[in-house]
């Protein structure tokens, strides 16, 4: 079984930090095909980074056929119906991941992403999910994506951002907004005494139950069927359906 991990923006070191949690999780059976984008932003933290680094996740797809899942890592699952269309997969985003093995674990969930900026577009998720009812709120911590790692202070500012939306919101349970966040889950879980869900860990076990017993994508309606041809110009013409 493989199963293929898109980091869609372009930063290496980020993309380590989310094979290592994918790792962490996946079966003796499953092989973790990590991969960073090759074109597009270093961060996703805008509606424009996350249009930009679209491109790039479609063709990671196209590059690593054959696989059994593939794994959007990044919070505002980017592309997902677009890579939906062309993966011959399954293909989760890591905030529907998280939120669906978020939801049985008590009444309300709580979100902590990064900045401010990114609250709307999670709110959005969660609506689009169905998951309205279960999200008790989206909390900030006010962390660029990119300093995740090398803020030495993370770690803390997390704990008590995560421990505050428990309180704030009555909730029962943390999902981390962002997968550069994936390596603290077990350590701030420990620390608030509360289910702290990270994307990357829960995409990782749901496509693997997928494969497991044999499921894809449907493509009754029509939707998810692949994309008709057509020309495409400029510097996407190579991104044309063949």
């Amino acid at each position: 079984m493989r199963i293929c991990v898109i980091n869609p923006n372009t930063a290496a070191a980020m993309t380590d930090v989310i094979a290592a949690a994918a790792r962490s999780v996946a079966r003796p059976d499953c092989e973790i095909v990590a991969v960073t984008s090759t074109m597009g932003p270093e961060s996703i933290e805008s509606h424009y980074d996350e249009a930009l680094a679209v491109p790039g996740l479609l063709r990671a797809i196209n590059d690593h056929p054959g696989c059994d899942g593939y794994l959007i890592a990044c919070f505002g699952d980017p592309g997902l119906d677009a890579a939906r269309e062309i993966a011959d997969a399954p293909v989760l985003g890591i905030a529907e991941a998280a939120m669906h093995l978020a939801a049985p674990l008590g009444r309300r969930f709580s979100i902590v992403t990064t900045l401010d900026r990114t609250i709307g577009r999670a709110i959005d998720l969660v609506d689009h999910y169905g998951f309205a009812g279960h999200c008790g709120g989206v909390h900030a911590c006010d962390i660029p994506v990119l300093e995740l790692e090398t803020n030495p202070a993370t770690a803390d500012i997390l704990e008590k951002s995560c421990a505050a939306a428990l309180s704030t919101d009555d909730s029962d349970a943390i999902v981390l907004g962002c997968a550069g966040m994936a390596d603290l889950a077990h350590r701030i879980g420990a620390a608030i005494g509360a289910p702290v869900i990270d994307g990357v860990a829960a995409g990782v076990g749901m496509l693997t139950a997928m494969a497991a017993i044999g499921v894809h994508t449907g493509t009754a309606s029509g939707e998810f069927r692949r994309p008709p041809r057509k020309r495409y110009s400029g510097p996407l013409r190579d991104f044309e359906i063949t």
